[in-house]
């Protein structure tokens, strides 16, 4: 089987970045929250423009790409910075947060996005990942995928998010910071990588990165 019937028939993703999947913007309150109405968000932003997500990655992830003979790279907009993280400007989405307990999911939205992406090549094989969409509700990562210029799957699933690791948030001005979610190859991802690069060695849960969102709040 070719490597681009593989991509096209399990419609997943291989895995190199990461973004944000915990409360984006929790930055205010509502008085009303206690009223006997359906719940209300306690912070929204309807419009992210501007700033970026960053991605530190994990010195085990660049061992393992070393491992694989795999080297990373970036697409559009993206920088991979001499310390070693993948930088993807926000172009777009919007976010809704509530109190835990009362919603679940207690985060609803998406982060987007376009025109940026990141590579991974090997021998005469290229892999773009592009067009990232952040999902904080199911803690995913959806994006487009293409193998040597061809594009194979829109919208597939690239990553699991863990917020569990996640800093308090940061407010200075109009820029609001949060730092710490992991970003963790998943349980689909893993097995497609082990299949296009003939390899054992990824693993589900592998760590990928550590994420820093930096958005633009009123």
């Amino acid at each position: 089987m070719s490597l681009t019937s593989t991509w096209q028939r399990r419609a997943a993703s291989i895995a190199a970045l990461a973004l944000l999947a915990v409360p984006l913007a929790a930055c205010g309150s509502d008085d009303d929250s206690s009223s006997d109405g359906p719940p209300k968000a306690v912070a929204v932003i309807e419009t992210l423009s501007g700033r970026t997500t960053a991605i530190k990655l994990d010195g085990g992830f660049v061992d393992a790409l070393g491992s694989l003979g795999l080297t990373p790279g970036v697409t559009g907009t993206a920088k991979l910075t001499d310390s070693g993280s993948l930088v993807f400007p926000i172009t777009g989405g919007n976010v809704s947060v509530f109190t835990p307990g009362e919603v679940s999911p207690y985060v609803i939205g998406q982060i987007q996005h376009e025109g940026s992406g990141l590579t991974l090549s090997a021998g005469g094989t290229t892999v773009r990942l592009s067009n990232f969409n952040v999902d904080p509700g199911v803690s995913r990562v959806y994006g487009d995928v293409a193998v040597n210029g061809k594009t194979v799957a829109t919208s597939a699933f690239l990553f699991q998010l863990d917020g569990r690791t996640l800093m308090p948030l940061s407010v200075e001005g109009n820029t609001a910071v949060l730092e710490g979610t992991k970003v963790e190859i998943s349980e689909v991802a893993a097995p497609l990588l082990n299949d296009t690069f003939k390899t054992k060695a990824v693993k589900p849960g592998l760590l990928v990165g550590i994420a820093k969102i930096t958005v633009n709040v009123k």
